[in-house]
């Protein structure tokens, strides 16, 4: 008898261990012997190190060593790219040469008994530079065309011909959509633990990919990825800060095989907004035209954003706008702007959640100027196809978000009139957005292991920063194998067991949990046949031994044939003092058609916080920088504001439309975590300007901009 766990709200596997401290992050192991290293970082953007003076930090006490350029062993820095990384440019090699390539770059480590003394030492360093004018102001640079291979011509396409539709239209809109730098600020900061034994290297590290881990730190050092072991069985949170493998753990390793002692390293709050990327200013024109029965007739989308000047990070900025809404003529550009800065990285729902805020506050725009209430105007414009692929939709629920959303939050008792609806001295405005995310789905490994006792372990070297990996799994691995959830042991977070794709892109659960099903099916079938009984535990006695299974998956041809994407709507109320600025999010309603739910109760969780997240992206997070060298101004959490409890709505209603996708993957999953993001920024704004008038297109939007 089949025992269903897909689709059912099961807590946590892992939340007692979280909640009462049992579980160890990267910081928290501890090896005998541990030494502690210090980064000493940059205080220019731009030149070289004319001077170091290292002398009194290496008489401090607990000293072991001071590294800088002048004395690191040098490094093979091979080429690797994984998914993760910038196609074009090579990262930092981290004390390897005297160049200074952005503010707060790595340019010494000091190793000492305890981080106290580490980082008093470091305090002691002193340094001079030849200096060199930066660029670190995006208003004064001029934007380039990415570098692409010649086949890669997706950062400028045209479908018909947008500028002369956009001028011969009825009605116009035509503006410009700004986004300032955000911070990544999860709760855990960046640590790795390196040692060494011999040749082979073992690292605790907070990552999204233990694997990448390894295959870099490998490049970096010349070695066997195989001689390098990663582990990393929970990270408390990351939003892509955990993708790449950034330059302190390479200088975890590196001081680890000075010292010939583990060496922890671990980044400071202030140190994150310098060593694990960022989401990069953008600036966005969006220019709408359409006719007055609200049909559009063109679309010009063209957005660039800051990258670094060494590596060319390019994000999926563009993409919505050339298949979220029906539309024959349609130009997208998509640009960059070099800087002395360093590299921005992935943050949740990366280029889609930036693309979509300009695109849907241009569609709210000219929903007013052409008097149409904001779903009918989208409803007018719900393409049949894939009009950029000219591919069907494996599915698309967007009509029926839209429908359910609004019902639930009460749309059609909106009054359109700007500046019409209070609640006592308060302005009200209600605003709404769509949403789109990318199916994803990856080669993923999984291994399965029935025990003669009835229990089973499943192993996949995936990573778990919250969405609640190691439960879903678990959920996926019990249903296949016919066993209670608490039979059903998963494992994950090391380079020793079978390979997983990056966790990120929402591609998780369609690729590991595909992986799982499999290896599940494949234990169980073998398990059974071999016994001849008719379930796994009756199996396990009868043979009273150990039966195994791995599976490897990958993408089949269904994504030629088929556009794959997660579709939702986002409905928000906001309420603002018209004295003092003060915007409030009271309530948000969003619909999500994003394929099989496999935990309704994690993926409702998913998607709360990614309404927070959007709260913090609309009216909070805005990282400052000093246009004279690149130097973050609010570098801390006094000055980087990210909402709290008191900034969450009373309401925050999810509603998941039932959908059967035979097509994106085996289990029929689409990814909740990136999608439950996008849109929310943009409904936060257009309930703005419904409460007030007053249309804000540069983020975030803060009392000032009111009054």
């Amino acid at each position: 008898m089949t025992i269903a766990f897909i689709g059912q709200p099961i807590s946590r596997i892992d939340g007692r261990q979280k909640v009462t401290g049992g579980a160890t992050y990267a910081a928290e192991f501890h090896l005998p012997g541990l030494a502690y290293g210090a980064i000493v970082r940059s205080t220019v953007a731009n030149g070289r190190i004319a001077s170091i003076d290292t002398a009194a930090a290496e008489e401090a006490p607990g000293v072991i060593a001071v590294l800088t350029h002048r004395n690191a062993p040098r490094l093979a820095y091979r080429a690797h790219r994984g998914f993760v990384d910038p196609d074009i440019g090579e990262r930092l090699h981290v004390l390897q040469h005297d160049r200074i390539n952005h503010q707060g770059q790595p340019i010494a480590l000091v190793i000492a008994e305890t981080l106290e003394q580490a980082n008093h030492a470091a305090t002691l360093m002193r340094v001079t530079y030849a200096l060199e004018a930066p660029t670190t102001d995006i208003t004064r640079v001029a934007p380039v065309a990415p570098t692409r291979k010649q086949s890669d011509q997706s950062s400028e396409t045209r479908r018909g011909d947008a500028e002369r539709a956009l001028s011969a239209s009825e009605v116009k809109v035509d503006q410009t959509y700004v986004i300032p730098r955000e911070n990544h600020n999860p709760i855990e900061m960046h640590a790795t633990i390196a040692n060494w034994d011999g040749d082979r290297l073992t690292m605790w590290d907070k990552t999204q990919w233990v694997h990448n881990t390894a295959d870099e730190i490998a490049a970096v050092f010349g070695m066997p990825a195989q001689n390098i072991r990663v582990i990393s069985p929970f990270v408390g949170g990351a939003f892509g800060s955990g993708l790449r493998t950034w330059p302190h753990v390479t200088l975890a390793a590196l001081g680890a095989r000075v010292a010939k002692r583990p060496v922890k390293v671990m980044l400071s709050r202030r140190e994150m907004y310098y060593g694990v990327g960022y989401r990069p200013h953008t600036v966005q024109r969006v220019a709408l035209g359409a006719s007055r029965d609200g049909r559009l007739a063109a679309i010009v989308h063209d957005g660039y954003q800051e990258t670094s000047t060494y590596e060319e990070y390019s994000e999926a900025l563009l993409n919505p706008s050339r298949f979220l809404h029906s539309c024959p003529n349609v130009y997208t550009r998509h640009r960059l702007a070099p800087m002395h800065v360093h590299t921005p990285t992935y943050m949740r729902a990366p280029g889609e959640v930036s693309g979509i805020f300009a695109l849907e506050s241009a569609v709210d725009e000219l929903a007013v100027a052409l008097n149409i209430d904001a779903v009918e105007l989208r409803l007018r414009n719900e393409p049949q196809q894939d009009e950029f692929k000219e591919l069907p939709f494996s599915s698309r629920a967007t009509r029926e978000c839209y429908r359910l959303a609004a019902e639930r939050f009460g749309w059609s008792r909106r009054i359109p009139k700007p500046r019409s609806m209070r609640d006592g001295r308060w302005l009200i405005g209600w605003g709404m957005a769509s949403a789109t995310y990318p199916m994803n789905y990856a080669p993923a490994s999984a291994k399965a292991r029935l025990l003669p006792d009835g229990t089973a372990e499943v192993m996949s070297a995936a990573s778990d920063m919250g969405p609640g990996t190691w439960t879903s799994m678990t959920q996926v691995a019990a249903e296949a194998l016919g066993l209670p959830i608490d039979r059903v042991k998963f494992t994950l977070g090391d380079t020793q067991l079978p390979k997983a794709p990056v966790h990120g892109g929402s591609l998780t659960m369609a690729s590991v949990g595909s992986a799982v099903q499999a290896a599940c099916h494949s234990a169980r079938k073998d398990a059974l046949a071999r016994s001849g009984a008719n379930d796994v535990t009756e199996a396990m006695r009868r043979l009273n031994q150990p039966v195994e299974a791995s599976a490897n998956v990958k993408p089949g041809k269904a994504s030629q044939r088929f556009s794959m994407h997660a579709f939702g709507a986002v409905f928000v109320e906001v309420a603002v003092d018209p004295d003092l600025g003060e915007t409030r999010v009271r309530r948000i309603a969003g619909a999500y058609g994003a394929g099989r739910i496999v935990n309704p109760k994690l993926a409702r969780s998913q998607c709360i916080g990614g309404m927070i997240g959007g709260i913090g992206m609309a009216l909070m997070e805005h990282s400052v920088v000093d246009a004279r060298n690149g130097r973050i101004a609010n570098a801390n959490f006094a000055e980087y504001a990210v909402p709290v409890h008191a900034d969450a709505p009373q309401v925050m209603d999810v509603i998941f439309v039932e959908e059967r996708d035979r097509h994106v993957n085996p289990l029929g999953v689409k990814g909740i975590g990136e999608i439950a993001m996008v849109g929310v920024a943009p409904a936060i704004t257009n309930a703005i300007f419904h409460a007030t008038g007053k249309r804000i297109r540069e983020l975030p939007v803060t009392p000032d901009k009111l009054l």
